[in-house]
């Protein structure tokens, strides 16, 4: 069989020169026109995005067909190896039929603006490492522009796969029960989808803050570099410092409090320290806004919609979504203390116990929670599948999980308002689960499935 695939392996190669020499010889004689005769764009492709991705595939094929002729999968990783292409193909194979991108415009805008010497657009939410980092694609162009973040969101997602499985494991669960979880997860995950369909920043955030959270602690300044990386990017990974600083642990804090500090002066080196106020007077004004919208499933969204039906004043409403999210945090803080007392979720650390709470807030405390936020809830979420024993509490959660990762983004009301409700029956569920130690029926009995299907 090895020299099947060996001799699969030299075809690739082989194919792979012939193209890339035949694309060569077309442009040197004539030009991109020459190009041209042999692409054809159809009117809902984009050339660039079926490029691509169409080069994307060959190559993981490509690596597909090498780790096979060299033997490198085995029956250690080739479940991991399995689910790896199985998600990659699945995403090439989706996002390849986009022909719109929504939000990498406002990163563009941003990237734009700062490159010619003007304030940030309003529309632009994070602190201004991003734009300034992306400044440099400008000029690109849009398709340029577009087609790198694009790229890079594809690379992030693979990451994330990898990075899913081993906080997982972090936590105790079994490698192939990890493997399947996070490829169900992956595969069927409407804000996964809308992350990469918007082209959005998220994936990139929580990468970050998972490989924050699996370096510590033995390589506090990886965690720490991480962790402020991902709030340079996003801003509310911030919450989950609390985590980290429950740990007393004051090399960690110094090589944060060090890190954040020093990329931050990376964006006033080149453009002054000017884009941090208009980033301030942009969340500022961010709290400002008088109407609703059902794709933002934040406090404020919500209440603001119920303002013209029992004519409530706006500056009353944002009391209310103030209020709201401070008995947010009370809970949330109670929670994560009764997980660290009962070490609900691990018996290594703190940090790994208030995380999962701490995430629901980092999430839910924002002043807009896109539909596509719901990727931050992404771990205590799965953790849950640990814990809960009672069939009430498996209903509450399949409901929530329903809502929050499998309902399609919709413009409904109430029901888009699903994903405000879903995080929040999850901390009760880390509340109320908080004694589990041992692993729920539902986890052994995967277990001995997936061993026995392993074997």
């Amino acid at each position: 069989m090895n020299k099947y695939f060996k001799t699969a392996m030299n075809a690739w190669y082989a194919v792979t020169f012939l193209v890339a020499a035949s694309l060569a010889v077309i442009y040197l004689r004539n030009g991109k026109t020459g190009l041209n005769l042999f692409i054809q764009e159809w009117p809902l492709s984009n050339l660039a995005v079926t490029l691509a991705s169409t080069a994307i595939s060959w190559l993981l094929i490509g690596a597909l067909v090498y780790l096979l002729a060299n033997e490198k999968i085995n029956k250690s990783n080739l479940w991991l190896t399995a689910g790896f292409f199985l998600v990659m193909f699945v995403y090439l194979g989706i996002l390849r039929e986009r022909f719109r991108y929504g939000d990498y415009h406002y990163y563009l805008e941003a990237a734009t603006t700062l490159a010619n010497g003007q304030p940030l657009p309003d529309t632009y939410l994070y602190l201004p490492l991003w734009a300034t980092l992306l400044r440099f694609l400008v000029p690109l162009g849009d398709q340029g522009f577009m087609i790198i973040l694009w790229v890079v969101n594809i690379i992030a997602l693979s990451a994330f796969y990898f990075l899913l499985i081993k906080i997982l494991q972090h936590y105790n669960f079994s490698q192939h029960l990890s493997i399947f979880i996070t490829v169900i997860f992956i595969l069927v995950n409407t804000p996964l989808m809308r992350t990469l369909g918007f082209i959005q920043v998220n994936l990139l955030t929580m990468d970050l803050i998972f490989l924050s959270l699996l370096a510590y602690p033995k390589n506090t300044l990886l965690s720490a570099l991480t962790l402020a990386l991902a709030i340079h990017l996003k801003t509310s990974p911030a919450v989950i410092v609390l985590a980290f600083l429950l740990e007393s642990n004051w090399r960690w804090l110094a090589w944060f409090i060090l890190s954040f500090f020093v990329i931050g002066l990376i964006p006033a080196a080149i453009n002054g320290f000017d884009p941090y106020f208009q980033y301030v007077n942009n969340a500022v004004l961010l709290t400002q806004i008088p109407d609703t919208n059902f794709h933002d499933t934040s406090f404020d969204s919500f209440l603001r919609f119920l303002n013209p039906f029992f004519g409530i004043q706006i500056e009353t409403t944002r009391i209310m979504a103030l209020v709201a999210k401070v008995i947010l945090l009370i809970v949330t803080l109670y929670s994560m203390s009764r997980n660290i007392r009962e070490r609900s979720f691990s018996q290594e650390n703190r940090l790994l116990n208030a995380a999962p709470a701490l995430f629901i807030f980092m999430t839910l405390g924002s002043p807009i929670v896109w539909d596509h936020h719901g990727l931050f809830v992404t771990l205590p979420f799965l953790l849950l599948l640990k814990r809960i024993y009672s069939p009430a509490q498996w209903i509450w959660f399949f409901a929530a999980y329903f809502f929050e990762f499998i309902q399609p983004s919709f413009d409904f009301f109430p029901w888009s308002y699903g994903r405000l409700l879903a995080p929040m029956i999850v901390l009760w569920l880390v509340f109320a689960t908080r004694k589990e130690n041992e692993p729920s029926p539902f986890i052994t009995s995967a277990n001995q499935w997936l061993a026995k299907l392993a074997g």
